[in-house]
C-alpha cells in the first residue's frame, strides 16, 4: 500500500467518517450508535500477543464504559473468520468472553478513512489508534500507540469520564484529573470580566487560572 493512498487523519470536533461494515456481532454502522459515545479502536492482527492483552483489558472493563453511555468496536484488518476464531481462543484459554462487535476490515476501508494505516508502520496493518466519537457522531479524542506497546485502558476511562465532565459543567480539567478533583474554570474573555475574577467564589490563583470543587 503507497503512502499516497492513505487518508488524511480525521479531525477532531468534526463528524466522524461515516462506515458500514461487518462484525462478529453482525453488521455495524456509525449511525447505530448516535445517542451514546463509541470508542473505536483498531489493533495490527488478530492472535499477537499485545492485542490480546488489550482485549481482554477492554473486555473486562466493557460494563464500566456500558455504564458510562459508552459502548466498544474493534477492527483489524483481518477476516470475520479470523476474529472469530480468536474470539473463541481468548475465551477458551484466558476464560474471558469478548463482549463488543469486531469489525472486518480486509479492503482497509474504514481503516483509511481513520488514518489506521501507517506505511511507515507495515503496509498491511492498522496501527493501536483509539478514537472517541460523542454521541452527536462528533469525533471527540485521537489517541495513537506504537505496534510494540499496549494502550491503558484506565486512561481511556479516565479521559472519557473527564470530558463528559466538561461536557456538563462546562469545565476544563486538569493534567491527571479523576472524579472528586477540582474543575478548571473557564478564563475570563474580557478586562471586566478578569477584574471580577478573584470575587467571583472560586479557588483564583490569578486572574486567568481558577478551579472549584462539583
Amino acid at each position: 500500500m503507497s503512502e499516497s493512498t492513505v487518508q488524511s487523519l480525521p479531525r477532531l470536533n468534526e463528524p466522524a467518517p461515516a462506515f458500514r461494515a461487518k462484525t462478529t456481532h453482525g453488521e455495524r454502522s456509525l449511525a447505530d450508535y448516535k445517542g451514546k459515545w463509541l470508542i473505536l479502536f483498531s489493533h495490527p492482527a488478530d492472535f499477537t500477543p499485545v492485542c490480546t492483552t488489550e482485549f481482554i483489558a477492554f473486555a473486562k472493563a466493557a460494563d464500566t464504559f456500558k455504564a458510562m453511555n459508552c459502548e466498544l468496536l474493534g477492527l483489524s484488518i483481518d477476516s470475520l473468520f479470523s476474529h472469530l476464531a480468536w474470539t473463541r481462543n481468548i475465551q477458551e484459554k484466558f476464560g474471558v468472553t469478548i463482549p463488543f462487535p469486531i469489525i472486518e476490515d480486509i479492503k482497509m476501508e474504514v481503516a483509511s478513512a481513520y488514518g489506521m494505516v501507517h506505511p511507515g508502520a507495515a503496509d498491511t496493518q492498522a496501527v493501536r489508534a483509539t478514537f472517541f466519537i460523542d454521541p452527536n457522531g462528533i469525533l471527540r479524542a485521537m489517541v495513537y500507540y506504537p505496534m510494540s506497546n499496549g494502550r491503558s485502558i484506565p486512561e481511556f476511562i479516565r479521559l472519557l469520564q473527564a470530558m463528559q465532565t466538561s461536557d456538563e459543567h462546562a469545565v476544563a480539567t486538569p493534567e491527571g484529573w479523576t472524579p472528586g478533583c477540582e474543575v478548571i474554570v473557564p478564563p475570563p474573555k474580557t478586562d471586566a470580566d478578569a477584574a471580577r475574577r478573584a470575587s467571583e467564589g472560586y479557588k483564583t490563583v490569578d486572574w486567568y487560572f481558577s478551579t472549584k470543587s462539583l
